[in-house]
């Protein structure tokens, strides 16, 4: 079976520990890096250890053995289900100064089967340990980043070999460049750029526009365009968290979704003042339903674009960290259903009060599920000067 040669692997780890956290600025001697780790990266875990220890951090691991979800979404009784060790997961919260994620499926389709509903409540019963990290991000304390360790199912669901699926990782991430660090930073430098360009412009609203969308995506006061920050590797979307009150219109999603081991095909939700008022998909409705049955998740979080000049990605991955972020032809458009980014707040993130983020239309659910267009479409924005521009256009941003 293939693996990355140990000269990718150290690449890898060394951009995730030295770059991608701090926001990009890498960490500091001293500080806690936690580590969630699956059973099929464990080769990356080396050299993520290794990483950590050389920068003169102290690296606590989450290491996570393959097969168990299922079984215990199957036998666990309702009060397990909801089972959340407070005390210990504080504690934990307290101790991370950042934390490092990998995506690395043995099966991704484990899930199928398992009702949405079983799947809701686990994951909504370690909610809050995850607010407990936000707070902490949005004070400035923590920092943390995601990335994806190829692994033999996720490239046969993506319809490549395992080698294949790991060049799109290296190719993605400039594992190949020689210095990979200084790539991304270069990356950040336009993206900063455009992101004060568009922040410039006071957008009210966009107008999303292609032969299957016809979306208005209000944004409102008190926002500010996002991307560059690494918390994703690889990222190259700019996005916003809009005022979910103001979403109107139709858009379709040509590209499918993997979601809760299921796969959703041709998805497409309309909006009216804000909220769900159909949706339908080709194939996985039943879990597009329950999805948007949960809290709030009937409304929008993020809207997103990026730009096919920019990104490296090419081929469909099967998975929404590089889904995402796909470039081609025509880059791409996404929105996430559920919870907003409150980062997306210009000013200290730690000052508005609920009432606040609720009045400015900021959307909070336990759900963030991104969906994702890759059709030639025409953004249009309403600016705070009243003209109309387009700011997207073939693929690219025009500004």
């Amino acid at each position: 079976m293939y693996t990355p040669p140990d000269s990718v692997l150290r690449a890898y780890a060394d951009l995730l520990v030295g770059c991608a956290l701090g926001g990009g600025s890498g960490v500091k001697a001293g500080e806690v890096i936690g580590m969630a780790i699956p059973e099929e990266a464990k080769p990356l875990l080396l050299f993520l250890q290794e990483s950590v220890l050389r920068h003169g951090c102290h690296p606590h691991i989450r290491y996570l053995p393959s097969g168990l979800d299922k079984p215990f979404l199957d036998q666990a009784n309702d009060k397990q289900l909801r089972f959340f060790p407070a005390e210990f997961k504080r504690a934990e919260a307290n101790l991370l100064d950042h934390q490092i994620s990998i995506i690395a499926e043995h099966d991704p389709e484990e899930l199928k089967d398992v009702a949405p509903e079983r799947i809701f409540t686990a994951m909504d019963s370690r909610r809050q340990f995850r607010e407990w990290l936000f707070e902490k991000e949005q004070a400035g304390k923590f920092t943390w980043t995601l990335a994806l360790y190829g692994t033999p199912a996720m490239a046969a669901q993506a319809g490549m070999s395992l080698e294949e699926y790991w060049q799109e990782i290296i190719h993605a991430c400039y594992l190949d460049a020689k210095d990979p660090a200084a790539e991304w930073r270069r990356i950040q430098k336009e993206q900063e750029r455009l992101k004060n360009a568009l922040d410039g412009l006071q957008i009210k609203r966009v107008h999303v526009e292609s032969e299957r969308i016809d979306l208005w995506v209000g944004l409102g006061p008190n926002r500010q365009w996002l991307g560059g920050g690494m918390r994703n590797v690889p990222s190259y979307e700019l996005f916003i968290s809009p005022d979910f009150r103001m979403t109107e219109g139709t858009i379709f999603f040509n590209q499918p979704l993997f979601r809760y081991g299921n796969i959703l095909r041709d998805i497409e939700l309309t909006f009216k003042n804000g909220k769900v008022t159909k949706a339908t998909a080709k194939e996985g409705q039943h879990v597009l339903e329950a999805m948007i049955s949960r809290q709030n998740a009937d409304r929008i979080g993020e809207f997103s674009l990026t730009d096919s000049r920019f990104s490296r990605i090419s081929k469909f991955m099967a998975n929404t960290l590089y889904d995402e972020n796909v470039g081609g032809t025509y880059g791409n458009t996404h929105i996430a259903l559920g919870r907003a980014y409150k980062d997306s707040y210009p000013g200290d993130q730690s000052k508005p009060t609920p009432k606040e983020w609720e009045s400015w239309g900021y959307n909070e659910s336990p759900e963030h599920t991104d969906i994702i267009s890759t059709e030639d479409r025409t953004v249009t924005a309403e600016c705070g000067d009243g003209a109309m521009r387009v700011i997207f256009k073939n693929g690219s941003f025009t500004l």
